[in-house]
């Protein structure tokens, strides 16, 4: 292993600027790092004489150098996302209706029934009070019916639009191995969620201009010229623009780890950077005079610097291009100052940079990837070796030391990905991506210049393509693990270490039991007679998995929109897989409504379930042939009985109220799943079965809605916990306060999705234990949290500012 220069410098032989050296970038980050996990804000005047203080003591005292960065990088933090969250939609606007003026800063995603971009709102006081300045994550949907797309078609980047728009706060659902929006929201620097209203009527304000519409056209350009089939992915490796991928082309990469090639990546800005300091240094050899106004060093210099932004601008200024950007910057200066500068010290100047201008950049799985993957090269790779043994070298690194960080943000790890990455890696770098960039640099210089070597590059590209297929097509190709305990993350990174030092330390092949909670993660499942039960946060939907100790069934799976959101798919599939659900005994479809069943197909592609229930009378889209749940089908899994009380033999299929209603009973307690059944069928079952229906956990039916939980019902189950599955400010209303209260005076306690997130519920020995996912990983950008804050501090001001009786 080589030698490094020590944290405080920033080139050999150089004492450097200690205050940003190495040592000062990790405690900055980890200052960071620490503000964000945490649960909430402190004050505003603690934020700030936090951040003086560690100013103070990282400028004025290098013996508390490193306790200075860590407290400013925890202010600086907490001030930015202080600042982000405070540019939300203010509550007063929630749900209404404004018109703005405003950019699309974005490159729009054109779906069949929707686009979708960015728009960024002009900031003259003539736009609606609080939205002024800010960025809109815009959804504009055809009207209903229509058989072709509308106006949004013609959509494109850098055109001014005037909208009217329907508005919401940033809002997610809170899942295990769920994608979190609200910290997306955050990350992005979005203060809200927009649909385009139709009446009046959109209208262009001005033409595309910019470098948004550069981009657009350029991409336009492509696909006139290269073939259908292979336009999308020039398009990836030119521009940076991915709207043409599909799900398909995303599983193959994800199942070959080849993802982080098909974007443009740092190194691709980094060989861009190369060819233009090697024109430069030809330019001054050719015409040595130049040599008089700049010598050719600092030329070369400043020649790969704008090279390299320039190219970073065409992928849209993405984290991984920023970062290289910032490495050759402070080479450059090192450069013209005539000072050396190592890489490790210029990557701790890069992370510097980009953490002071974006701090929240570590909400993003691309800022760590990308110095991650960098930091472990440095500090694994030989100064000096044959190029084929410092390749294979990089990829044993790069395998084992982002294996970690891969497994935690995404929830997998290709197994055929190292395999694919050294066939990928040179001959994409060198000779696909080379060709698009030509293409490109041509096409900007003259109309129609570029097409050859883009079509030249389409097919290289084609030629390695259905290689990768076929490796990522196997069953083993991408391995899917469920989500790890916090420690794991630290032990496998320990692994990684120990097993990338170098050779003769003793003990490499124990660093593999590290691993083991991260790969293969302990999963505390129910014992004999329990059970747990999981509502997922589908938003208006339904979707409960019931697990006992060897076997797992799933109440309905949540809603799917034709052509749009599927819960199946987005949210169902990734919580089975981190919750470590393998298979699905069985599968129950209450009923045919597109909000309990609309995920059925989605759910059943991935993880088909060995049985399939529906009621009588309703016909699923499945290759798989059902069986119909009726009144007195009993089945017992580990000690646990399951039984079902609707609908009765010969019940004719009415949608609610056929929902089959499913009982589980253990040793410890028992559960009711109601689906959407009314009070017609509550009554049916208090004259049936009414002692079946008493229950310590009961899922309100039709999503607390006031045609369900009749007194008589409520008071016959005897709850002591009822979940609600519901979306966020949904049309319906659900649910009424009124049933909310009805269950609250029977003695349960009421427990939503739209504000507790995913709700875990375990009847065992230890009794009834419940964890709402929002509270158990609460961070500070919470939104339902931050809502239930404002909405207390606005009963105090009421409370405040009232007449006295």
């Amino acid at each position: 292993m080589a030698a490094r220069s020590d944290g405080g410098g920033v080139g050999p032989g150089h004492a450097g600027i200690a205050f940003a050296g190495k040592a000062v970038a990790i405690c900055f980050l980890a200052g960071i790092c620490i503000a964000i996990l945490a649960p909430g804000l402190p004050p505003s005047p603690l934020r700030w004489s936090s951040l003086l203080l560690g100013l103070l003591l990282w400028l004025a005292s290098p013996r508390w150098r490193w306790l200075g960065a860590l407290l400013a990088g925890m202010a600086w933090a907490w001030l930015h996302a202080g600042w982000g969250l405070d540019q939300q939609l203010p509550l007063a606007l929630e749900g209404r209706e404004v018109s703005v003026v405003g950019v699309v800063a974005s490159l729009p995603q054109h779906e069949i029934r929707r686009t979708r971009f960015q728009l960024r709102v002009d900031g003259d006081i003539a736009q609606s009070a609080g939205l002024h300045g800010r960025t809109l994550q815009v959804s504009w949907y055809d009207d209903f019916g229509a058989s072709e797309p509308g106006a949004r078609i013609h959509v494109r980047a850098g055109e001014r639009w005037r909208l009217d728009l329907r508005v919401r706060a940033p809002r997610g659902l809170i899942n295990p191995g769920g994608f979190d929006a609200e910290r997306h929201a955050l990350a992005q620097d979005i203060a809200a969620s927009a649909i385009v209203r139709q009446a009046p009527t959109p209208h262009r304000v001005s033409a595309a201009a910019g470098l948004g519409a550069w981009r657009e056209q350029m991409a336009a350009r492509i696909r006139a010229q290269v073939p259908a089939g292979s336009s999308h992915y020039v398009q990836a490796l030119a521009l940076g623009d991915t709207r043409g991928l599909g799900e398909a082309d995303w599983q193959v990469l994800r199942a070959t780890g080849l993802t982080h090639l098909i974007a443009i990546s740092g190194f691709h800005v980094g060989m861009v950077a190369l060819c233009a300091a090697w024109m430069v240094a030809g330019v001054w050899r050719l015409l040595p005079w130049c040599g008089r106004y700049c010598p050719r060093p600092q030329a070369v210099a400043i020649g790969a610097l704008i090279g390299a932004t320039l190219y970073a601008a065409v992928a849209g200024f993405g984290l991984p291009t920023v970062r290289t950007v910032l490495m050759v910057a402070v080479v450059v200066l090192a450069r013209l100052g005539r000072r050396p500068v190592d890489v490790a010290a210029s990557l701790a100047l890069a992370a510097l940079a980009v953490l002071c201008l974006a701090p929240l950049s570590v909400l993003t799985a691309g800022f760590w990837l990308s110095f991650a993957g960098v930091a472990w090269l440095l500090w694994c790779l030989p100064e000096r070796g044959h190029w084929l043994r410092s390749f294979l070298s990089a990829q044993r690194v790069a395998t084992l030391g982002l294996l970690p960080l891969t497994v935690l943000l995404f929830g997998q790890a290709s197994a055929i990905g190292p395999v694919a990455n050294l066939l990928a890696i040179p001959w994409w770098s060198l000779v696909v991506v080379p060709l698009a960039l030509l293409g490109t640099a041509l096409e900007a210089a003259c109309n129609g210049a570029g097409g050859f070597a883009w079509r030249a590059s389409a097919w290289c590209f084609d030629l390695s393509w259905p290689l990768f297929q076929a490796l990522g097509s196997g069953r083993y190709a991408l391995w899917w693990l469920p989500e790890p305990a916090w420690l794991a993350l630290p032990l496998a990174l320990l692994a990684a270490v120990w097993m990338l030092l170098p050779a003769g330390m003793p003990g490499k092949y124990l660093a593999l039991l590290l691993w083991l909670p991260l790969c293969l993660p302990w999963r505390d499942r129910p014992g004999d007679g329990a059970f747990e039960l999981t509502t997922l946060d589908v938003g208006q939907g339904l979707a409960v998995l019931v697990r006992t100790g060897q076997h797992s069934l799933l109440f309905d799976a949540g809603p799917a929109v034709a052509d749009g959101f599927d819960a199946g798919e987005r949210v169902v599939v990734p919580a089975l897989r981190a919750l470590g659900v393998q298979r699905l005994d069985a599968l129950v479809v209450s009923h045919g409504d597109h909000d309990h069943a609309g995920g059925v197909a989605a759910v059943q592609a991935v993880l088909p379930a060995r049985s399939l229930w529906a009621p009588p009378g309703l016909t699923l889209q499945s290759p798989q042939a059902g069986s119909v749940c009726e009144a007195g089908q009993v089945w017992q899994w580990d000690g646990v009985r399951f039984e079902f009380l609707h609908p009765t033999q010969g019940f004719p299929y009415l949608g609610n109220e056929s929902s089959c209603v499913l009982r589980v009973q253990g040793p410890f307690g028992a559960a009711l799943l109601t689906g959407d059944i009314g009070e017609v069928i509550e009554q049916r079952l208090l004259k049936q079965v009414p002692a079946k229906l008493r229950a310590d956990v009961v899922l309100v039916a039709h999503h607390g809605s006031g045609g369900s939980s009749s007194p008589a019902f409520v008071a016959a189950t005897g709850a002591r916990l009822a979940l609600i599955s519901n979306g966020h400010g949904n049309r319906f209303g659900h649910p009424r306060q009124d049933v909310v209260r009805r269950w609250q005076r029977n003695g349960a306690e009421v427990l939503a999705t739209d504000n507790s997130g995913a709700l875990q519920v375990w009847l065992g020995e230890g009794g009834l234990q419940v964890r709402e996912r929002r509270i158990w990983r609460s961070r500070l950008w919470d939104a339902a949290e931050r809502a239930r804050a404002a909405a207390i501090l606005s009963d105090i001001k009421n409370a405040a500012t009232a007449p006295e009786g």
